[in-house]
């Protein structure tokens, strides 16, 4: 079983070289951001790639189709086409929210490192093999995305894990930013797969992001590692200055059980979990019925369509990397408490969005509408500065984190497929503006109630569960963030 390491000496040099000079945190950061952004990649190309697998599309007009292979589709009738679309892209989903505690159990048998790297490897080889599947039978092509479903909700709940050891109190908002290097990943996949179906053909859609997942292996294998102590590049100024604003509770921490039971039982935990099924609600109605939205009633052309989706979601990481900025600046200057940063930036990403929401079915002016869609959209992301970080306030062990995180995503990633569920059993003619008006209605309501559960009952301390011992309370672990100046300072100076 994989366990943290006790603080052993090992060989830690001073930075000698331009390399070396790179913070440690700074190339994990970087890791995190570009396995999101390649993650995301493999998971929505099916997407748009479908389109082109199963019908001459615009897109594909140009191309010559007795070169185009389709998917194999076993003989079924237009009357199922539909549903066999509906599979292909469900069976992700499902699998998907299936594997969350599992990501956290194989997290702390096997640390960070494996899961993330092999789960995403996984993630990649199946995409390599899609276009050979789907000329073998859908029911292979289902078989692939559920895999791959799987494999990718292994990703959160290790990457959760990694952050409570490496990340200091003061700097951990502002590294959970690097999760929204999926907002990148959805906003390029679009443009860029819609270029290759119109220049290649859908086949190259899937060749390309599998050869980015690999690529992407290579350098998370090469460059990341479990804890501070493992890593062989990093100075000793960066290992005394992470080890000294890391609690100490994970500093010592040693191979424990997660504690399932008292996980289900905690209220703060069921907060965070419920009140972001919420914001995952009303996420994905921007993400999977957006375009519909735009093409059927703002009857946008595709290549609009395509570009107005899409920014909204690079913007996403800008308004991000800013929120989690002045979330750690709140609690450096002591100007909020820990658990008010929390709620304050988790009202931010659901209340005023969902309000926004609600709006866009009553708004005739197409400008103000995309406003709304735009801002509401990017205050989403608030929720990494809020319940999303208070995931590792509650839990900072190596493993206890991911646990947590997998707890929480199997309830609130459950909102991945009831959403376009909700939207598809509403909205029945997509034309039909008064049936948008009850789904935007709707989501705004579930945004807004689900945030209530989490003002009353959420809370940054660390919880007794999280260690085996008596724990620090959490102003001891905010008063490191800024230490008081008769304090001594242990850490060493940096070379000059």
């Amino acid at each position: 079983m994989y366990s943290a390491p006790t603080k052993q000496p090992h060989p830690i040099k001073n930075r000698t070289s331009f390399r070396d000079k790179i913070p440690a945190r700074l190339v994990l950061y970087f890791l995190s951001w570009s396995g999101f952004l390649v993650s995301f990649m493999m998971r929505n190309d099916m997407n748009i790639a479908l389109v082109a697998m199963i019908s001459n599309s615009n897109a594909t007009e140009s191309l010559n189709n007795e070169h185009t292979p389709k998917l194999n589709l076993g003989g079924a009738s237009d009357d199922q086409i539909s549903g066999i679309k509906s599979w292909i892209i469900g069976s992700f989903f499902w699998c998907y929210v299936l594997s969350q505690v599992v990501g956290g159990i194989a997290t702390e048998a096997l640390g960070t490192k494996s899961v993330f790297g092999w789960s995403q490897l996984a993630t990649a080889l199946c995409s390599l093999l899609m276009p050979l599947a789907a000329e073998v039978h859908y029911a292979v092509v289902i078989a692939l995305r559920s895999i791959q479903g799987f494999a990718s909700g292994l990703t959160w709940p290790a990457m959760y894990a990694i952050v409570g050891y490496w990340i200091p109190l003061a700097e951990r908002s502002r590294f959970m930013s690097s999760f929204q290097g999926f907002s990148i990943g959805i906003g390029l996949t679009y443009p860029l797969c819609g270029f290759i179906i119109t220049k290649f053909g859908w086949p190259p859609v899937f060749y390309t992001t599998g050869l980015l997942g690999v690529s992407w292996c290579l350098l998370w294998y090469a460059l990341a590692f479990n804890t501070p102590r493992e890593h062989p590049r990093i100075t000793k100024e960066e290992l005394n200055y992470i080890e000294l604003n890391v609690g100490e509770e994970v500093l010592n921490s040693v191979t424990m059980k997660v504690p399932w039971r008292q996980i289900f039982l905690s209220l703060p935990v069921w907060a965070i979990g419920i009140t972001t099924f919420g914001r995952i609600f009303v996420h994905y109605v921007f993400i999977t019925s957006g375009p519909t939205f735009m093409d059927s009633i703002l009857k946008f052309k595709v290549s609009t369509n395509g570009i107005v989706s899409g920014l909204p979601f690079l913007g996403s990481y800008v308004s991000a990397v800013l929120f989690c900025y002045i979330a750690d600046k709140l609690l450096l200057h002591k100007i909020m408490t820990l658990t008010n940063v929390r709620k304050v930036f988790t009202a931010l990403s659901q209340v005023v969005p969902g309000l926004l929401i609600a709006a866009l079915g009553y708004i005739d002016n197409i400008g103000v509408l995309l406003t709304f869609w735009f801002i509401a959209v990017m205050l989403i992301t608030a929720s990494y500065a809020g319940a999303m970080a208070n995931i590792i306030d509650l839990a900072p062990n190596y493993g206890h984190s991911g646990a947590v995180l997998a707890f929480c995503q199997t309830i609130h990633m459950s909102a991945s497929f009831i959403s376009p569920l909700t939207v598809g059993y509403i909205v029945t003619d997509e034309k039909s503006i008064s049936q948008w008006r009850i789904i935007f209605v709707i989501s705004g309501i579930i945004a807004v109630v689900t945030y209530i559960f989490y003002q009353f009952f959420a809370t940054a301390e660390i919880q007794p569960w999280n260690a085996l011992r008596p724990i620090n309370n959490q102003e001891d672990e905010e008063a490191k963030m800024v230490p008081s100046e008769k304090a001594e300072k242990k850490y060493i100076p940096k070379s000059t």
